[in-house]
């Protein structure tokens, strides 16, 4: 269990953690709404326009004022005729070229009328571009679409990504709710403490075992605990099954071994009476000696359910035979013993919720404000789920009506 702070200070945070995700719930929902009524708004404005034409004008547009840039130096004055000719075959020839229906017409027909002369000055190409001004509008629809999608697209995101976090925090009260219909005020001292001292005892007996008995004893147990599938310890690798049996150094203790295995040729050679095997056969499974310890012996608090405990300790007990005191044994059997309690499965629950929850989600637990904050956090992920879907359905029916305009 964790935590020194005081348990109204816990209690404090979480509200205030369920105050800020909700007040970000408010702000996904108002950043999607509104970013969805701004490129509703641009869109009716095209769709009353028509796709097609104001992609048209736009077109025209940045072409026009490509021209015009492109051409401003050279087509002016007495400089270049052959520029001159050029850029009014150009000019002229865009406007001709464009259809009955696209929007500010006239503003490329005054544009083109104005270019339609024997000598232009660059007051003549400032003009023009203010005759092509109201074709502008239609460029700055579509960057305004453009720009409205992007921020759509950036609320959809963020709404997406709240609402995995908001996820998280459902799962993580529905686990503490799964407490709610026991007894937290069980004697879980019940189980911890014949657990704790049974822990405690074998894993200073295994280490003892490890660090004291032949590498050859240690091995066989192992190659022992393959028989028992339950007691989930590692195989052996099998050079090191082949170095016990066949190695006169196989009667040191696996950690005077690891040291013997960090020394060069010629000193190893006045401790290893086989060097050569030491070193191929233990130094290279040094990770592997170094993480063995007696954690697939022990039992820990929550214990499993009675139905995998009772077999388990079945197993383990054949095993401790191996280098355990009968003491040690007995309080095993102690352990398997509780799971005939009448209360077991009672108890086991009631342990593991103080062993995942601390004091204040215990009391949060009890009181029911869990189950309020639960309620609160789906109702405010229904919401911007909500949000979230209506937008789509709305960018649907928009792009489908986009559609039969271009259409």
């Amino acid at each position: 269990m964790s935590g020194s702070d005081p348990p109204t200070a816990n209690a404090d945070a979480a509200s205030d953690a369920i105050a800020a995700r909700l007040d970000a719930v408010e702000e996904r929902v108002d950043a999607l709404e509104t970013a969805r009524e701004r490129r509703d708004s641009v869109e009716e404005r095209i769709d009353a326009v028509g796709e097609e034409a104001v992609v048209d004008a736009a077109d025209a547009y940045r072409k026009a004022v490509r021209l015009l840039d492109r051409y401003e130096d050279s087509a002016t004055g007495t400089g270049d005729f052959q520029a001159y000719v050029e850029f009014q075959d150009k000019f002229l020839g865009l406007v001709e070229g464009l259809g009955e229906s696209v929007p500010a017409r006239e503003a490329f027909e005054a544009a083109a009328e104005r270019m339609d002369q024997r000598r232009l000055s660059d007051a003549d190409f400032e003009r023009a571009r203010e005759d092509l001004d109201p074709a502008a509008e239609y460029v700055d629809l579509l960057d305004r679409r453009e720009d409205a999608t992007e921020r759509l697209s950036k609320a959809r995101r963020d709404a997406k990504l709240h609402l995995d976090e908001l996820d998280a925090d459902i799962e993580a009260r529905s686990e503490m709710l799964s407490f709610a219909d026991i007894d937290l005020d069980a004697p879980v001292e019940a189980l911890r403490e014949p657990i704790r001292a049974y822990d405690e005892a074998v894993t200073a007996e295994f280490e003892s075992f490890y660090e004291s008995a032949p590498i050859a004893d240690v091995v066989g147990f192992l190659e022992r605990a393959e028989s028992f599938p339950l007691v989930d310890f590692r195989p052996p690798p099998r050079d090191l099954k082949s170095f016990v049996r066949e190695s006169p150094d196989a009667d040191e203790p696996i950690p005077t071994l690891l040291e013997y295995a960090e020394f060069t040729g010629s000193k190893l050679d006045h401790y290893a009476e086989d060097p050569a095997a030491l070193q191929t056969n233990v130094a290279v499974h040094r990770t592997y000696l170094e993480r063995l310890s007696a954690d697939p012996l022990t039992v820990s608090v929550p214990p499993p359910p009675a139905g995998e405990l009772r077999p388990w300790a079945g197993e383990a007990i054949s095993l401790l035979n191996r280098f355990a005191t009968s003491e040690t044994i007995a309080r095993l059997r102690t352990v398997r013993d509780l799971t005939r309690r009448a209360d077991y499965a009672e108890l086991r629950l009631a342990a593991r919720a103080h062993e995942e929850l601390d004091s204040d989600e215990l009391e949060r637990v009890r009181s029911g404000a869990a189950s309020t904050e639960l309620q609160r956090l789906r109702d405010a992920r229904g919401r911007l789920s909500a949000a979230l879907d209506g937008d789509v359905a709305s960018s649907s029916h928009s792009e489908r009506h986009s559609g039969d305009e271009a259409g």
